[in-house]
Protein backbone atom coordinates (compact mmCIF):
# COMPACT_ATOMS: atom_id res chain seq x y z
CA UNK A 1 0.00 0.00 0.00
CA UNK A 2 1.33 3.25 -0.64
CA UNK A 3 2.39 6.01 2.21
CA UNK A 4 0.71 9.08 2.71
CA UNK A 5 4.10 10.37 1.86
CA UNK A 6 3.55 14.59 0.61
CA UNK A 7 5.59 15.84 -2.01
CA UNK A 8 6.61 19.81 -2.67
CA UNK A 9 7.87 20.53 -6.37
CA UNK A 10 10.26 23.30 -5.72
CA UNK A 11 11.11 25.96 -8.61
CA UNK A 12 8.19 26.06 -11.12
CA UNK A 13 8.69 28.25 -13.16
CA UNK A 14 6.05 27.83 -16.05
CA UNK A 15 2.56 27.28 -15.82
CA UNK A 16 2.75 24.05 -17.93
CA UNK A 17 5.33 23.15 -14.92
CA UNK A 18 2.35 23.74 -12.29
CA UNK A 19 0.23 21.97 -14.10
CA UNK A 20 2.04 19.13 -13.95
CA UNK A 21 3.00 19.14 -10.56
CA UNK A 22 -0.60 19.41 -9.55
CA UNK A 23 -2.10 16.65 -11.84
CA UNK A 24 0.84 14.38 -10.90
CA UNK A 25 -0.49 14.58 -6.73
CA UNK A 26 1.86 17.37 -5.35
CA UNK A 27 0.75 18.33 -1.91
CA UNK A 28 3.32 21.89 -2.33
CA UNK A 29 4.34 23.94 -5.18
CA UNK A 30 7.16 26.53 -4.88
CA UNK A 31 8.11 29.70 -6.12
CA UNK A 32 11.68 30.63 -5.64
CA UNK A 33 12.44 34.13 -4.86
CA UNK A 34 16.59 34.13 -5.52
CA UNK A 35 18.37 36.23 -8.17
CA UNK A 36 21.03 34.13 -8.03
CA UNK A 37 18.55 30.56 -8.87
CA UNK A 38 18.17 29.63 -12.31
CA UNK A 39 14.30 29.14 -11.16
CA UNK A 40 13.79 32.98 -9.68
CA UNK A 41 10.57 34.29 -11.24
CA UNK A 42 9.42 37.96 -10.72
CA UNK A 43 6.28 39.22 -8.56
CA UNK A 44 3.75 39.56 -11.67
CA UNK A 45 5.09 35.82 -13.03
CA UNK A 46 4.74 34.50 -9.63
CA UNK A 47 1.52 36.06 -9.33
CA UNK A 48 0.16 34.54 -12.39
CA UNK A 49 1.33 30.71 -11.44
CA UNK A 50 -0.11 30.98 -7.80
CA UNK A 51 -3.81 32.15 -9.44
CA UNK A 52 -3.59 28.92 -11.25
CA UNK A 53 -2.89 26.72 -8.35
CA UNK A 54 -6.16 24.72 -7.19
CA UNK A 55 -7.72 24.90 -3.79
CA UNK A 56 -6.17 22.41 -1.96
CA UNK A 57 -2.13 22.56 -3.07
CA UNK A 58 -0.28 25.04 -0.71
CA UNK A 59 1.75 27.79 -2.16
CA UNK A 60 5.21 28.05 -0.86
CA UNK A 61 7.47 31.04 -1.81
CA UNK A 62 11.53 30.43 -1.03
CA UNK A 63 13.01 33.23 -0.05
CA UNK A 64 16.79 34.05 0.85
CA UNK A 65 17.68 36.06 4.14
CA UNK A 66 14.72 39.20 2.88
CA UNK A 67 13.91 41.83 4.50
CA UNK A 68 10.60 43.36 4.95
CA UNK A 69 10.45 45.24 2.01
CA UNK A 70 10.55 42.61 -0.68
CA UNK A 71 8.80 40.06 1.54
CA UNK A 72 5.89 43.22 2.07
CA UNK A 73 6.23 43.34 -1.93
CA UNK A 74 5.62 39.37 -2.35
CA UNK A 75 2.97 39.03 0.15
CA UNK A 76 0.93 41.74 -0.89
CA UNK A 77 1.36 40.61 -4.90
CA UNK A 78 1.02 37.06 -4.35
CA UNK A 79 -1.14 34.89 -2.95
CA UNK A 80 0.43 32.24 -1.17
CA UNK A 81 -0.12 29.40 2.04
CA UNK A 82 3.52 29.29 3.22
CA UNK A 83 7.03 31.25 3.31
CA UNK A 84 9.86 29.46 3.22
CA UNK A 85 13.43 30.51 5.02
CA UNK A 86 16.33 29.44 2.85
CA UNK A 87 18.80 31.96 4.42
CA UNK A 88 20.57 32.65 7.56
CA UNK A 89 17.46 33.93 9.25
CA UNK A 90 17.90 33.50 13.08
CA UNK A 91 14.74 32.30 15.22
CA UNK A 92 14.00 35.80 16.73
CA UNK A 93 13.84 36.70 12.38
CA UNK A 94 11.75 33.81 11.95
CA UNK A 95 9.62 34.81 15.26
CA UNK A 96 9.32 38.44 13.52
CA UNK A 97 8.31 37.46 10.03
CA UNK A 98 5.29 34.74 11.53
CA UNK A 99 4.29 37.92 13.18
CA UNK A 100 4.40 40.05 10.83
CA UNK A 101 3.05 38.28 7.79
CA UNK A 102 0.98 35.92 9.75
CA UNK A 103 1.78 32.51 7.15
CA UNK A 104 3.04 29.54 8.49
CA UNK A 105 6.94 29.57 8.35
CA UNK A 106 9.29 26.06 6.76
CA UNK A 107 12.49 26.97 8.16
CA UNK A 108 15.05 25.28 5.57
CA UNK A 109 18.56 23.75 7.78
CA UNK A 110 21.32 22.55 6.04
CA UNK A 111 22.94 19.36 6.75
CA UNK A 112 26.52 18.01 6.06
CA UNK A 113 27.33 16.62 10.17
CA UNK A 114 25.77 15.52 13.04
CA UNK A 115 26.73 18.60 14.93
CA UNK A 116 24.28 20.61 12.36
CA UNK A 117 21.52 19.22 13.93
CA UNK A 118 21.99 21.47 16.68
CA UNK A 119 20.00 24.10 14.57
CA UNK A 120 17.27 21.85 14.73
CA UNK A 121 16.19 22.48 18.65
CA UNK A 122 17.22 26.44 18.07
CA UNK A 123 14.17 26.50 15.04
CA UNK A 124 11.79 23.92 16.36
CA UNK A 125 9.95 26.65 18.75
CA UNK A 126 9.63 29.06 16.27
CA UNK A 127 9.00 27.83 12.96
CA UNK A 128 5.52 25.54 11.83
CA UNK A 129 7.97 22.99 9.16
CA UNK A 130 11.35 22.59 8.68
CA UNK A 131 13.18 21.86 5.63
CA UNK A 132 15.98 19.39 6.38
CA UNK A 133 18.49 19.95 3.35
CA UNK A 134 22.03 19.22 2.20
CA UNK A 135 24.42 22.13 3.15
CA UNK A 136 26.01 23.91 0.39
CA UNK A 137 29.47 23.23 -0.38
CA UNK A 138 32.06 25.99 -0.23
CA UNK A 139 31.66 28.61 -2.56
CA UNK A 140 28.15 27.72 -3.80
CA UNK A 141 26.16 31.00 -4.56
CA UNK A 142 22.99 29.77 -3.45
CA UNK A 143 21.71 27.30 -0.48
CA UNK A 144 20.00 24.79 -2.19
CA UNK A 145 18.95 23.56 -5.44
CA UNK A 146 22.60 21.85 -5.79
CA UNK A 147 21.55 18.37 -6.41
CA UNK A 148 23.48 17.45 -3.16
CA UNK A 149 22.28 14.75 -1.19
CA UNK A 150 23.37 14.44 2.37
CA UNK A 151 24.01 11.37 4.50
CA UNK A 152 20.57 10.31 5.83
CA UNK A 153 21.40 7.52 8.47
CA UNK A 154 22.19 11.28 10.62
CA UNK A 155 18.32 11.46 10.57
CA UNK A 156 17.07 8.02 10.32
CA UNK A 157 14.03 7.69 11.95
CA UNK A 158 14.42 10.44 13.75
CA UNK A 159 11.03 12.34 15.56
CA UNK A 160 10.55 16.18 16.03
CA UNK A 161 7.99 17.88 17.54
CA UNK A 162 7.01 19.71 14.53
CA UNK A 163 6.28 18.56 10.73
CA UNK A 164 9.50 17.97 8.20
CA UNK A 165 10.84 18.41 4.66
CA UNK A 166 13.37 16.31 3.46
CA UNK A 167 15.56 17.52 0.78
CA UNK A 168 18.96 17.66 -1.19
CA UNK A 169 20.15 15.87 -4.20
CA UNK A 170 16.59 13.55 -4.30
CA UNK A 171 15.04 12.02 -7.54
CA UNK A 172 13.19 9.50 -9.01
CA UNK A 173 15.66 6.93 -8.89
CA UNK A 174 16.33 7.66 -5.31
CA UNK A 175 13.30 9.14 -3.54
CA UNK A 176 11.71 5.46 -2.14
CA UNK A 177 15.75 4.55 -0.69
CA UNK A 178 15.72 7.97 0.62
CA UNK A 179 11.93 7.53 2.25
CA UNK A 180 13.21 4.06 3.64
CA UNK A 181 15.94 5.13 5.24
CA UNK A 182 15.09 8.29 6.81
CA UNK A 183 11.32 7.81 7.55
CA UNK A 184 10.48 10.80 6.11
CA UNK A 185 6.26 11.56 5.21
CA UNK A 186 7.17 15.14 3.13
CA UNK A 187 10.05 15.40 0.66
CA UNK A 188 11.11 18.30 -1.52
CA UNK A 189 12.48 18.20 -5.11
CA UNK A 190 13.58 20.69 -7.53
CA UNK A 191 16.86 20.01 -9.77
CA UNK A 192 16.16 16.07 -9.51
CA UNK A 193 12.77 16.65 -11.58
CA UNK A 194 14.59 19.08 -14.17
CA UNK A 195 16.04 18.23 -17.83
CA UNK A 196 17.87 20.97 -17.17
CA UNK A 197 18.30 24.05 -14.84
CA UNK A 198 15.23 25.87 -14.02
CA UNK A 199 12.97 23.79 -16.85
CA UNK A 200 10.77 21.02 -14.88
CA UNK A 201 10.21 17.73 -16.60
CA UNK A 202 6.49 16.18 -16.33
CA UNK A 203 7.69 12.79 -16.61
CA UNK A 204 9.95 12.87 -13.57
CA UNK A 205 7.30 15.16 -11.68
CA UNK A 206 5.05 12.02 -11.99
CA UNK A 207 7.94 9.57 -11.14
CA UNK A 208 9.24 10.74 -8.61
CA UNK A 209 5.70 11.73 -6.67
CA UNK A 210 4.74 7.76 -7.95
CA UNK A 211 7.99 6.56 -6.34
CA UNK A 212 8.02 8.46 -3.62
CA UNK A 213 4.05 7.28 -2.61
CA UNK A 214 5.05 3.35 -3.41
CA UNK A 215 8.16 3.73 -1.07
Amino acid sequence: MARDIRVKICGLTAAADVSAAVEAGAAYVGFVFFEKSPRNVGLMQARALALGVPPGVAKVALTVDADNATLDALTDQVPLDFLQLHGEESPARVSQIKARYGLPVIKAIGIAEAADLAQIDAYSGVADQLLIDAKPPPGATRPGGNALAFDWGLIAERDWALPWLLAGGLNPDNVALAVARTGARQLDVSSGVEAAPGIKDAGLIRAFIRNAQGA
